[in-house]
Formats: C-alpha cells, structure tokens, sequence
C-alpha cells in the first residue's frame, strides 16, 4: 500500500534545466531531476521538434529520476529552446552556440 500511495504522489521537477551557452563544435548538456522515477511519457524537444537517441543526440536516464541531455558537436542552427517534459511535467532552457570570431 505504501507503493502505491508513493506511486501516486505527482511528482515534480526537483532541479529544472539551465541556460546554456557553448560554441561550434562543442557539446551541450541539459540535465532536468524529478522528485521520483517512474513519469511516463519523456521527451526531450528542440525549438518544437522531437529529440531522439543518436550519435549526435545523447539521452540518458540515471535513478529513473535524473535525465540528461547533451548535443554533440553543436552548430550555429541547433541555438534554440531546449524542452523537457515527463508526463505534465515541463522544463525549459535556451541554448545559444556562439560562432568562433576568426578576428583576433
């Protein structure tokens, strides 16, 4: 019965996602923690469009509770809104990649 009472608690996002500034070329990460495992229904958008796991999209899940997000190999284009959600649940972050300036 306590499972079940626990199961049922709505859960809520403990530590949302984080700005973001990186430049060409390197890795974005996102990392969004829930009160507890078990949210169905997670998905990872950028700019409004689905995430999935591949080479250059890394998605991972630690505990059930902690989820992570990190972009590869970003480009000037992938600057945009990062959003988490789980269930009802929604977290939000932008991500800007700068260019490197070649003036010195």
């Amino acid at each position: 019965l306590l499972l079940l009472c626990r199961a049922e608690e709505a859960a809520v996002v403990v530590s949302g996602l984080r700005n973001t500034d990186v430049f060409v070329g390197e890795s974005a990460t996102f990392t969004c923690e829930l009160s507890h495992p078990g949210v169905r229904n997670v998905q990872w958008w950028l700019d409004g469009t689905p995430l999935h796991n591949n080479l250059v999209t890394e998605i991972s899940e630690q505990d059930g509770r902690i989820h992570t997000l990190t972009l590869n190999d970003v480009a000037c284009h992938d600057s945009g809104t990062v959003t988490f959600r789980a269930g009802s649940l929604i977290s939000s972050a932008k991500l800007l990649v700068k260019g490197i300036s070649l003036s010195e």
